[in-house]
C-alpha cells in the first residue's frame, strides 16, 4: 500500500505560505508552543479515474512533521486511489512516522463523513477514526521512542512508496476533485484549545506544487501531474477546501529520503464500534 510521508517543502516552510512537493493544506506551529492534541472532520472524496493509470490521495490529520528538521510524525487518515483499472479504491490507515503505515480494517466508502483524532502524552500516542456515516470506528493507544508535538496539520497528499526504510517516491496525485476539512480544532500542551486561526500560533497555508522529477512511473507515462490549493479558512477557522487541478509533468524521476522506521508498541485497542 502506499504510505503518507512527511512533507518535502520550499525553504519558507514556517511564512505563512508555503509549497511542497506532497501536502495541500495548512499546519499550525510556534516556537516554544507544543501541541496535545488535533482533530477534524471531512467527508471521503471519490476520484477520477483513467483505466491504465495509477493514481493515490490521502486525507488526514496528525501531529508534528511540519518543521524541516523534524524526525517524526503521528497521523491517521484514509486514502482514495484509482486502480489500474480505473476503479475507485477507499482505504482507512494510520501512521507514526518513521514507521510505516497500518491500514485499517474499516470499511470506508466515498461520501462517508469521516472524525479523526489523534492525542499526544509524553509518549503515549492515542489516534482514532470514527465514520460517522456507518457508524463505526477506530482507536489504539501507543508508546512510542519518536515524538514530535511542535506542529499540527489537516491535510491532503499524495503518498509515497518507500523502498526500504529510507528512501521514499511520491506518488501521482489521483484526481479527487475538492475535499473540505471541518471541527479542525487543537488543544496545546498547556491546555488552549483553539482554531486553526486562533492567535496563540502561526498558521501555514500549504500548495501541493508536484516535483514532475520524483514521481514513480504508475502504468501509463503522464503528460500532466496533479497538484492541490487550500482555500482561504472560513471565518471562525475551523474549515477550508482543498481542490485538485493539474500542471504540466517535466523531468526524469528522483528520490527523497525519509527517517529510518522505528518499532512502535502497542498499548492497548478499542474494538471498532
Amino acid at each position: 500500500m502506499a504510505t503518507a510521508a512527511m512533507a518535502t517543502f520550499a525553504p519558507a516552510a514556517l511564512a505563512s505560505t508555503a509549497n511542497s512537493t506532497n501536502w495541500a493544506g495548512y499546519a499550525i506551529h510556534r516556537p516554544h508552543v507544543a501541541f496535545r492534541s488535533v482533530e477534524g472532520t471531512w467527508t471521503q472524496p471519490g476520484a477520477q479515474c483513467t483505466p491504465g493509470v495509477r493514481t493515490y490521495s490521502s486525507l488526514w490529520v496528525g501531529l508534528g512533521g511540519f518543521s524541516l528538521i523534524s524526525n517524526a510524525l503521528e497521523q491517521i487518515g484514509t486514502e482514495v486511489d484509482c486502480k489500474p483499472s480505473g476503479a475507485v479504491h477507499s482505504t482507512a490507515w494510520y501512521e507514526l512516522v518513521p514507521a510505516p503505515s497500518v491500514q485499517l480494517r474499516l470499511t470506508v466508502r466515498p461520501g462517508d463523513v469521516m472524525h479523526a483524532r489523534v492525542a499526544v502524552r509524553g509518549h503515549r500516542v492515542e489516534i482514532s477514526l470514527y465514520d460517522q456515516t456507518r457508524k463505526r470506528g477506530f482507536h489504539k493507544s501507543f508508546i512510542t521512542s519518536f515524538i514530535d508535538v511542535s506542529s499540527a496539520e489537516w491535510i491532503v497528499e499524495a503518498p509515497s512508496q518507500c523502498l526500504g526504510s529510507k528512501i521514499c517516491e511520491s506518488l501521482p496525485l489521483a484526481n479527487f476533485g475538492s475535499a473540505t476539512f471541518t471541527s479542525a480544532v487543537v488543544q496545546s500542551a498547556k491546555g488552549r484549545v483553539g482554531s486553526i486561526s486562533n492567535p496563540s500560533w502561526r498558521q501555514t497555508e500549504i500548495k501541493l506544487v508536484p516535483d514532475g522529477r520524483r514521481f514513480l512511473s504508475q502504468g501509463s507515462p503522464q503528460t500532466a501531474v496533479g497538484t492541490a490549493t487550500p482555500s482561504p479558512l472560513s471565518p471562525d477557522g475551523q474549515s477550508f477546501a482543498v481542490t485538485y487541478s493539474e500542471t504540466p509533468a517535466t523531468g526524469p524521476q528522483s528520490f527523497a529520503r525519509l527517517a529510518r522506521a522505528a518499532p512502535v508498541t502497542l498499548v492497548g485497542s478499542i474494538v471498532p464500534r
